[in-house]
């Protein structure tokens, strides 16, 4: 899922602040092994899913079983990544049942050892940004990460991981949220990165399910940060925070992306003890996510 933004500086959005975009995934070697089928047919034409034979849904962008990383990437994100490099704030969302790949598609699965066509968002993104820096005359630009975990309603931060939950704060200035304590790294290019991204992804909340034995049992969420010092009048129409100075402005924007921990029928997927806690737990957070969403995305609720 990914907010909509206007096409270019000055031009109206959407009337909907959310886009959503559905990827079905094959089935994996073990359904293939019980002679499991397929319960949704989906019509790209259309952009309609159906489960079963009357449940229908209509979507932004529809990514059939065949789709790869690349298409992924290049339908439903990389538009985002020339409006965040304008100044637009953006974020995109990985969210569906436990096990149909959510980890995988954003990009923080087995960095190292997948191939470059495997690469998920989070890589392609993050190279698309410094390609864009590069390729424009900046004066000067700064590309921070931050990398937190929410973990049964606590904070952790995957970067720092000595820092305690109550040392990390969420506040409000002046219309804007803002992430108290959590560590911001400067960094250079994609290589580190992606090496960053890898060392925190150690330090995350993984368990068996009877669904996935690598069931994701946090959220995560990725940010970049980028600060522009760029030369001339400033954009118009842009919603990042820019300050001149001289003939110069800084433009400030942010591109978060997050791995939610996958929804779970406790009867399906077998949990008890401390597993059934963290179930429960997740239901609730994305019960509560999903009635944010489905606000933002309601022109009636504007």
């Amino acid at each position: 899922m990914s907010p909509k933004v206007p096409s270019g500086p000055g031009k109206a959005a959407d009337d909907s602040a959310v886009q959503v975009a559905v990827r079905v995934r094959p089935l994996l070697p073990k359904e293939l092994l019980h002679s499991h089928e397929s319960c949704i047919t989906a019509d790209a034409e259309q952009r309609t899913v159906t489960l079963g034979h009357d449940r229908h849904f209509v979507c932004d962008f529809l990514f059939e079983e065949t789709s790869c990383q690349e298409e992924v990437y290049a339908v439903s994100v990389q538009p985002l990544i020339e409006a965040f490099f304008l100044g637009f704030n953006a974020t995109v969302f990985a969210y569906g049942q436990t096990g149909s790949g959510k980890t995988y598609t954003i990009g923080e699965a087995n960095i190292s050892s997948f191939r470059d066509e495997e690469q998920g968002i989070i890589p392609r993104a993050v190279a698309e940004i410094f390609k864009l820096l590069d390729e424009n005359d900046l004066i000067d630009f700064s590309v921070r990460v931050s990398y937190l975990e929410v973990y049964k309603e606590d904070f952790k931060d995957l970067l720092e991981v000595e820092t305690a939950s109550k040392d990390i704060s969420i506040r409000e200035d002046k219309g804007n949220i803002v992430l108290c304590g959590a560590k911001e790294c400067e960094v250079d290019g994609l290589d580190e990165v992606l090496s960053l991204l890898e060392s925190g992804n150690t330090a995350r909340h993984t368990g068996a399910t009877q669904m996935n034995p690598h069931s994701s049992r946090s959220h995560t969420i990725f940010t970049v940060y980028v600060d522009q010092r760029r030369g001339g009048p400033r954009p118009c129409g842009t919603m990042a925070t820019a300050a001149s100075g001289g003939d110069s402005q800084i433009l400030t924007s942010k591109f978060h992306f997050v791995d939610l921990a996958g929804s779970e029928r406790i009867v399906r997927t077998g949990n008890t003890g401390e597993r059934l806690k963290e179930s429960i737990q997740i239901n609730s957070g994305l019960l509560a996510l999903g009635n944010v969403i489905g606000a933002l995305g309601d022109p009636k609720r504007k």
